[in-house]
């Protein structure tokens, strides 16, 4: 990096993003540079961390048990990254250690195996993405959900009550740090206040919160202090494979892993194995260096931008992004479509994720015109969230029941579902100008594809039109 902390700013961080300038095809045969606002998904890779996976990769070697240089220098580089993203999240070094994996999802459910083996309770909420939702339902693992409020946020006083009425059996509660799919930023340090004060420990799923702002998780002894957090690389511009899972050592010294087999053991006999010691303890088999070595420069780059500044640009756009919407019929925001009070400031409480739907157009539709039309990438359906989605739509349980009824008979035809425009570090106002301009004229009917439904997967694609990908990208 050649830029001090104090010289960045949204134009020259946006020319350290990987295929910003990409074009892409058009259903007229013309390109467009592309639109990402499907950051929420997945985020491209930044330049820095492309740069130094390719130093790194002249020095790759096997990591731990290695004796030659190139080994040494990996398991450096591999160890290495485990302090930076321990620094990253404001963990305490001298009592939290990080599992590295392959992403959210992974993390969590290590974490579930291990919570399901002492029996304990977990309140979960009805706002969390899939990841944080399904791994605590295996196995009948006793799990019940935390409700939200009208607008979408999560109901504070229900957490509250169901701690009381499950006092004494409650061992952790598992919560979004922010919403993928309302933007929604939770209170972590209150929750977490309020889930010790029960005997609780609280995880954070951090996949959305990492990206956009600054994160303490505490130190031991903190009432207010995040016991586990979870976060993944791809969704923190380092698509490289890696995603961590932080928490207590000692929690993590006890118990079995849920992957088993190299470099999770002290000894093997015939009749016994004797685990060894954390992190390795959760690292079955080989590791992704190359991706952790990716993570901790997307961490270390991300800090060397400046977190105000971050935030103050995303509130920005979020505010900017809000207001246009509102001008365009028949959209209808999910969640609140208030612009935050102080668009130059910061909006601690939400980040650049709207979710809407377009009165009487579907959203695959939607999603399909702006892709193949306009060369916008947006994302369509549930987002992975199935239960607030449902809840936010306001689908009643015998709609939903018709629907299930539909998927498992392979028709997606009429799938509820929003479209989601995402922010991340890189959008600028001319971008969501071009996307509410595209976006008023398919409110309008004015879009010159004749699009056909595909009945299973609930996609719209234009009729008699191919993409040749391998002018793209081949692996000639």
């Amino acid at each position: 990096m050649t830029e001090s902390a104090c010289t960045w700013n949204p134009h020259s961080i946006r020319q350290q993003v990987v295929g910003i300038d990409q074009p892409v095809p058009l259903l007229n045969g013309e390109q467009r540079t592309y639109i990402c606002l499907d950051n929420a998904a997945s985020t491209p890779s930044l330049q820095p961390v492309l740069d130094k996976v390719n130093e790194f990769l002249q020095w790759y070697s096997s990591v731990h048990r290695g004796t030659g240089f190139k080994s040494q220098l990996a398991t450096w580089a591999y160890e290495e990254a485990r302090s930076i993203i321990l620094r990253f999240v404001g963990a305490d070094p001298t009592t939290h250690t990080v599992i590295f994996g392959k992403n959210t999802t992974e993390a969590i459910n290590k974490l579930a195996h291990r919570y399901r083996a002492r029996g304990k309770r977990v309140l979960t909420t009805m706002m969390e993405h899939h990841s944080n939702m399904l791994p605590w339902r295996v196995d009948h693992q006793l799990v019940d959900y935390v409700h939200i409020r009208p607008d979408g946020r999560l109901d504070v006083d229900d957490l509250v009550h169901k701690l009381e009425q499950y006092e004494g059996q409650v061992g952790l509660v598992a919560v979004s740090g922010a919403s993928n799919v309302t933007g929604y930023v939770n209170p972590i340090h209150d929750l977490a206040a309020i889930a010790h004060r029960f005997g609780a420990q609280i995880l954070v799923d951090a996949a959305q919160l990492a990206p956009h702002r600054q994160i303490r998780m505490g130190t031991s002894g903190d009432p207010t202090a995040v016991d586990f957090l979870a976060l993944s690389g791809h969704k923190m511009y380092a698509p490289f494979g890696t995603g961590a899972l932080i928490g207590p050592y000692a929690f993590f010294a006890e118990g079995e892993p849920d992957l088993v087999g190299g470099g999770v053991i002290d000894i093997v006999t015939l009749e016994r194995t004797v685990w060894t010691e954390p992190p390795e303890r959760d690292e079955a088999g080989s590791p992704n260096v190359v991706g952790a070595v990716a993570l901790g420069v997307a961490a270390q780059t991300l800090e060397e931008f400046s977190w105000p500044m971050l935030e103050k640009h995303e509130t920005t756009l979020t505010a900017y992004l809000l207001g246009r919407l509102g001008e365009v019929p028949r959209v209808h925001v999910l969640g609140s479509s208030e612009v935050p009070p102080d668009p130059a400031g910061t909006s601690p409480d939400r980040l650049g994720v709207v979710s809407f739907v377009l009165e009487g157009v579907p959203h695959a539709l939607v999603a399909a015109v702006l892709g193949h039309e306009y060369g916008i990438g947006v994302r369509h359906g549930c987002f992975c969230a199935h239960p607030y989605l449902l809840e936010l739509l306001q689908v009643s349980p015998q709609e939903a029941a018709r629907y299930q009824a539909d998927i498992e008979r392979h028709d997606r035809s009429n799938i509820p579902g929003a479209v989601r425009a995402s922010l991340g570090i890189y959008n600028t106002q001319e971008e969501i100008d071009t996307f509410v301009e595209a976006l008023g004229n398919i409110a309008q009917g004015t879009y010159s594809g004749e699009y056909v439904l595909d009945t299973l997967t609930g996609e719209y694609h234009p009729r008699g039109y191919t993409i040749q990908f391998e002018q793209f990208f081949s692996f000639r």
